[in-house]
């Protein structure tokens, strides 16, 4: 068995030359001046970018091939023979290499196919591996023998920091993380992988049309809602003083109920589409809340136990025409859990007198963004919830956001396919009254 080196520039890498004649290498968030090259190191350059080389076959100063494996400018392609094993790509600058292999798979390892093969990534990792033979797959099942092609790939492995000690990862410094937060925080911001388009790129134009501003009606009669006067409202207190008392409220005054009137206005300053326009195809629209892209994913879904001249209910809240669409009674056994769930999240065991259900179309996002749509639904939830508990003060209403709830219950409620609209967030509203317990945030 004789293992070998392979070497091809990483993607996503260009050069440029300075003034001086030195060569300058650039990626989307690195450079580094590698110095003046001469014609066998201008030619090496060129031929690391046409494809995988051999170590053996390359041209060009010894010292220039060391500082590109070391700086992190090449894929690294370990073969036996001319049998391809697996290849390092590097992201970034890797650190020295250990002396020896760890023992054990990080926790914030994951394994997933990627282009035929299967790639190992980490959030911590300085590289992904992609893996090309079974034997070397193998070699990192606990308890599988190492050979010459697992001791190299451990060794690597290790150097990648996807292989740790037993007591490594064992403070709160990475306690604290749990793995899928890690990763979402990671693939969510900026992406070294030249293959990951990130932002807007309109990726869905090659599937299907985008999803319109208004979602798919439920059947049955629509309940319509109080639309206030706006002027009347700019004698509000102000936005100080509304900052400066806004406090979350869990328990309402059942003797005291809200009214219809009032779950209208709450709904129209909150959550309403001022406007619906149509550009290249897309229909954009704005509300009282900021909104990437003026895309708005969000729907509300009032889930009402007690609010005066309004039965109880699951209802969707239609943000174009200002009206409530009935989805289920307030008795069905998924609307039943939902009020549990709230319940549970609060600590308390008063019925809210209206859950909001807030759930994201995410097509409407997911169209159009790539690594960060998601990511963005949930700041958008934390503006609506903002705007919600500004406007609940304002009103003198009792408001709290909760911090999760049961999508699978939401799903069943609303019918909904939780791949297309899932929940993502969940806030009560409610009569703020004498006998009321006002929780200030700690």
């Amino acid at each position: 068995m004789t293992v070998q080196e392979h070497y091809a520039l990483r993607g996503g890498v260009f050069s440029s030359q300075l003034p001086d004649g030195r060569t300058r290498l650039l990626t989307k968030s690195h450079a580094e001046t590698i110095g003046q090259l001469d014609d066998a190191d201008t030619a090496m350059l060129a031929a690391l970018a046409g494809g995988i080389r051999k170590a053996t076959e390359i041209g060009g100063a010894p010292g220039l091939l060391t500082t590109l494996r070391s700086g992190g400018w090449l894929n690294i392609t370990v073969t036996d023979g001319d049998r391809e094993l697996y290849t390092i790509r590097p992201l970034r600058t890797p650190p020295e290499a250990p002396e020896r292999a760890a023992s054990r798979l990080s926790r914030f390892a994951v394994l997933h196919p990627r282009n035929g093969r299967m790639a190992l990534e980490s959030p911590t990792s300085w590289c992904d591996i992609e893996i090309a033979a079974p034997e070397a797959l193998a070699a990192l099942l606990p308890g599988s023998e190492r050979s010459t092609i697992g001791d190299r790939l451990a060794q690597d492995l290790t150097w990648a920091g996807m292989l740790v000690d037993e007591d490594a990862e064992a403070g709160f410094r990475e306690l604290q993380w749990a793995p899928h937060d890690l990763w979402f925080h990671h693939r969510s911001r900026h992406d070294e992988r030249p293959e990951e388009r990130f932002g807007g790129t309109f990726w869905g134009k090659d599937f299907c049309d985008p999803l319109p501003v208004r979602p798919e009606a439920y059947p049955g009669t629509p309940v319509e809602l109080a639309t206030p006067d706006l002027d009347a409202l700019r004698h509000d207190p102000g936005l100080n003083e509304v900052l400066e008392t806004r406090r979350s409220c869990r328990v309402h005054d059942d003797g005291a109920p809200i009214t219809a009137r009032e779950l209208g206005e709450f709904l129209h300053r909150c959550a309403r589409n001022k406007w619906v326009r149509e550009y290249d195809g897309v229909e954009y629209t704005s509300r009282p809340y900021p909104g990437g892209g003026a895309l708005y994913e969000l729907e509300t879904y009032p889930l009402i136990s007690n609010v005066d001249s309004l039965g109880p209910g699951l209802y969707h809240y239609d943000a174009t025409d200002h009206l409530l669409r009935p989805v289920c009674a307030a008795d069905a056994p998924h609307a039943r859990q939902l009020v549990r769930q709230a319940k549970l999240a609060t600590g308390t065991v008063t019925t809210p007198q209206v859950l909001l259900l807030i759930s994201a179309r995410v097509g409407r996002m997911m169209w159009k963004y790539e690594q960060i749509p998601y990511s963005a639904i949930l700041k958008h939830v934390g503006v609506l919830y903002q705007t919600m508990y500004c406007v609940a003060t304002a009103m003198g209403l009792g408001a709290c956001a909760l911090g999760g709830g049961d999508s699978a219950a939401f799903a069943r409620a609303t019918g909904r396919d939780p791949l297309q609209e899932c929940n993502v967030g969940e806030f009560l509203l409610g009569r703020a009254g004498n006998r009321l317990r006002w929780e200030e945030e700690l």
